[in-house]
């Protein structure tokens, strides 16, 4: 029977198991955004720089919706079912990696209850247990931009954190693109600022600044090591 006479059912199946044979030898990440612009971007150009393919990485804006728990159910839904339409097997990761603020969401405890209690929990396709992780920025994801320019140790109001980060980058706007390669000279000094607020507090406070993007900027940017 020609291809073009089978089941479409079937057809879809074949197409995405050969897409799925494609991927590189390393772990496939999932990275499931509260954001649909800024932190994708962001993502998406260390994706790019690193040359990790999309078989391996995949970068998605929630589509449940905005909440950091929201973020969470699509992760864990995009793992146990996939996505046909997008291409996703199910269970096609080794690491899940859910990215939200804390802003002023009601959620966002929620959420960090329900990644932990996923951590491990998961199996993928090959019947390994996989890490869920939530990382998590609070005020927002910008602060983490802002630890690149200057230290940050008091609570800030998201749109405070804007507003200094435009002294360092004039005309910042949340749905551009380029801002992993305006602030990566400055990588290093930001980790280090990141990781000492990760030691004196956890993303459970929820008040004082902190963010652990430093953890899925590693595990991006040392993915084929």
């Amino acid at each position: 029977m020609g291809k073009q006479n089978q089941p479409k059912h079937r057809q879809k199946s074949r197409d995405l198991k050969r897409h799925a044979a494609q991927r590189a030898p390393y772990k496939r990440v999932l990275i499931v955004c509260e954001g649909e612009k800024t932190e994708p971007y962001y993502f998406e150009e260390i994706r790019r720089e690193h040359r990790l393919t999309t078989a391996n990485v995949q970068v998605r804006p929630s589509a449940l919706g905005t909440q950091p728990i929201q973020v969470v159910e699509y992760a864990e839904q995009l793992l146990r079912e996939g996505d046909r339409c997008k291409g996703i097997l199910p269970g096609a990761f080794d690491h899940v990696c859910v990215v939200f603020d804390r802003d002023d969401h009601a959620t966002y405890h929620q959420a960090l209850v329900k990644a932990d209690a996923l951590d491990g929990k998961l199996k993928n396709d090959s019947g390994e247990r996989i890490p869920f992780q939530a990382i998590a920025s609070v005020p927002c994801f910008e602060l983490w931009l802002l630890l690149h320019f200057e230290d940050v140790l008091a609570p800030l109001h998201r749109n405070e954190v804007y507003d200094r980060l435009k002294l360092y980058l004039p005309g910042y706007d949340k749905g551009q693109s380029g801002y992993w390669t305006a602030t990566r000279d400055r990588l290093e000094q930001a980790v280090s600022r990141a990781e000492a607020r990760m030691v004196a507090i956890t993303a459970y406070d929820g008040a004082e600044p902190y963010t652990n993007v430093p953890q899925i900027v590693s595990l991006l940017t040392h993915l084929k090591d």
